[in-house]
């Protein structure tokens, strides 16, 4: 039987191996990533192959912004989710979200963290592995390219094999931390 001795020393127990957990995912090295847009293809075929999956890739509007930031934050992190506030605040906006079936699956911002950096990105778990990753960062990037950007910075990347091979993205040496490295502790 469990005493409440027991179950306060398993709380603690596991309590310090969250903490720890945090901190070692906080000194992992996530180097920032280039991409050269003026390399990028004018093609945005990606939005009809989405369209063919059901799944819609556009701007949100203005009504949709708390949605849409609340989203955000309840999927994946409040860090995020302020970043998000800022790109759907941005004229023009600097946002697209994924839908299907009048449901948000994913979204993806840049100008958000600082001028000419793409980020954050992401897809509902259930919904990967459809190409609306894929979607989301192409339809950020070349709206990036069509505002007169040369470049884009991806910032502190978890996957850089997915950027490489998606756009072409090379790690920047030496970027880690890179521009968070003053933020507040989060």
């Amino acid at each position: 039987m469990l005493t409440s001795y027991d179950f306060s020393r398993w709380i603690t127990i596991y309590l310090l191996h969250s903490m720890a957990k945090i901190d070692y995912l906080r000194k992992q090295t996530m180097p920032d990533m280039l991409v050269k847009l003026y390399n990028l293809r004018n093609s945005w075929d990606f939005i009809l192959e989405q369209k063919i999956l059901g799944i819609e890739i556009r701007k949100p509007v203005g009504p949709e912004k708390r949605l849409v930031v609340n989203w955000v934050e309840k999927n994946f992190f409040c860090a995020w989710a302020s970043e998000t506030d800022v790109a759907i605040s941005n004229k023009p906006i600097s946002c697209f979200i994924a839908i299907k079936e009048r449901e948000l699956i994913g979204f993806s911002c840049y100008d958000a963290t600082a001028l000419g950096y793409f980020g954050p990105m992401g897809v509902q778990e259930i919904f990967r592995g459809r190409g609306t990753g894929k979607a989301l960062l192409k339809a950020s990037l070349l709206d990036m390219k069509l505002k007169g950007y040369g470049y884009a910075i991806i910032g502190a990347v978890d996957i850089p094999e997915f950027y490489k091979k998606t756009v072409g993205a090379i790690e920047i040496y030496e970027s880690s931390p890179g521009i968070l490295k003053t933020c507040l502790k989060i």
